[in-house]
């Protein structure tokens, strides 16, 4: 079962949004489980300081190394052997296929606050540095919350239909790897003036499957022309 610890200095953000829809119906029936750690309570003054001013100057704060170790540490006693991450603007991009590996691995994210983490509690935990892209949130708590629903959703029993995902964005499987998704349409036929286009309503399933890949790489080539490139190193 894939289980997680979140490190946190507000534990009740959690689980969030991952205790509602596909996440939250899979935590309650025990496909995957989540614990929340406040590091805050790891501080041993008795003000309950975990940050303090850079050396070198500057503004903001960095969280103490002392502290953050000690909570990783104690998750560590809670899932041994779990990939540590750390939720970073300058992290590895999150990707479709990095989900894929990591629903593998029980994980411990550590959500940093304020200018981050002290850089040696990072090379000492050898934490992932995982981004969600090119911009700054205020904490790694919604950072978190991405990278744990991009898992869960892949986990066996989470979608009902196991091959949901296959022919998603980013999918590294089937026909569709590589490709941004194709577009769908359900009921009614007729919408405000626009139809439904006539090969999904032929019946023709050999057409229709033709018709989605077609689109899929008529999409990906206007929206995304990098993944087509990378796709096509890939296969090279």
């Amino acid at each position: 079962m894939f289980s997680a610890i979140a490190l946190t200095l507000f534990p009740d953000m959690f689980p969030g949004p991952l205790g509602l829809s596909l996440a939250g119906k899979a935590l309650e029936k025990g496909l995957w489980s989540l614990e929340t750690l406040d590091i805050r309570d790891f501080a041993t003054d008795k003000h309950h300081t975990v940050d303090a001013s850079p050396y070198g100057g500057g503004t903001g704060m960095v969280m103490k190394p002392d502290v953050v170790d000690a909570a990783v540490e104690h998750a560590k006693t809670r899932l041994p052997g779990a990939q540590i991450i750390y939720p970073s603007p300058r992290g590895i991009k999150l990707t479709q296929k990095l989900a894929e590996d990591l629903k593998n691995r029980d994980l411990i994210i550590v959500c940093g606050r304020f200018e981050g983490l002290d850089q040696r509690v990072i090379d000492h935990h050898d934490m992932l540095e995982v981004s969600l892209g090119d911009f700054v949130l205020s904490g790694g708590e919604i950072a978190a919350y991405a990278l744990l629903d991009s898992i869960v959703r892949l986990l066996p029993g989470v979608i009902g239909k196991e091959d949901a995902t296959h022919q998603e964005s980013f999918s590294t499987t089937s026909e569709y790897a590589g490709l941004l998704e194709y577009p769908h349409y359900t009921r009614p036929s007729l919408w405000k003036g626009r139809t439904v286009p006539d090969v999904l309503l032929s019946g023709n399933h050999e057409q229709i499957s033709a018709w989605r890949l077609e689109q899929a790489q008529m999409i990906t080539e206007a929206r995304r022309p990098d993944l087509l490139k990378r796709t096509s190193a890939s296969k090279d």
